[in-house]
């Protein structure tokens, strides 16, 4: 039973993602996304109490994306090295695939909610990911004495918000991906 949960959700994300961005997220209605996903409204409503609701569901996809980035990294990589290749294969990710206007939503979305703010989840896919490159940091002596595993984990996820939210309101008129790979250097030595 709750492998079919799981399915009828993932089925309503999935389809409601591949809809925003071929259509747009104005222009796509809850009924396309009902009948894409070939569910119910009952289903949708069982898991989601509006549009809205599922522009939370992109820092879901963006934790699938750091599940195979966690199996495909070398794991000799230092955790500086490691901080560098997830935020480029996931910032390439966003920029080929997540268009400007549907991260705008997300960020718009996390802003006015009062419910849950799916980015700062602390139990979501990436902040296990970064808590864990942290440790190892910390247990080698790549990073400051005086920052705890949970100062640097904060510090970068701000980081990686601060620069997706720039990108935003620039319209996506720069290389996500290329500033990136030029500014965070700076950001991690200030970690070391």
């Amino acid at each position: 039973m709750r492998k079919t949960v799981n399915q009828t959700k993932s089925r309503i994300v999935s389809a409601a993602w591949k809809l925003f961005y071929e259509y747009g997220y104005s222009n796509t209605t809850i009924d396309d996304i009902i009948e894409l996903a070939q569910t119910s409204k009952g289903s949708f409503y069982h898991y989601f109490e509006s549009k809205d609701d599922l522009l939370g569901s992109l820092s879901y996809l963006f934790d699938e994306k750091y599940e195979e980035l966690t199996e495909a990294m070398d794991p000799s990589l230092s955790p500086a090295e490691k901080l560098v290749y997830i935020n480029q294969e996931l910032f390439l990710m966003i920029e080929n695939t997540v268009p400007v206007t549907l991260l705008t939503q997300l960020f718009r979305s996390q802003l006015t909610t009062k419910g849950e703010k799916h980015l700062l989840d602390p139990d979501r896919i990436y902040y296990r990911l970064l808590r864990k490159i942290a440790a190892e940091g910390k247990e080698k002596n790549c990073f400051r004495e005086d920052l705890s595993v949970n100062d640097i984990t904060k510090a970068y996820a701000i980081y990686e918000r601060a620069m997706m939210y720039d990108w935003c309101i620039c319209g996506g008129n720069y290389s996500l991906c290329q500033y990136a790979a030029k500014m965070l250097p700076l950001f991690l030595d200030g970690l070391k």
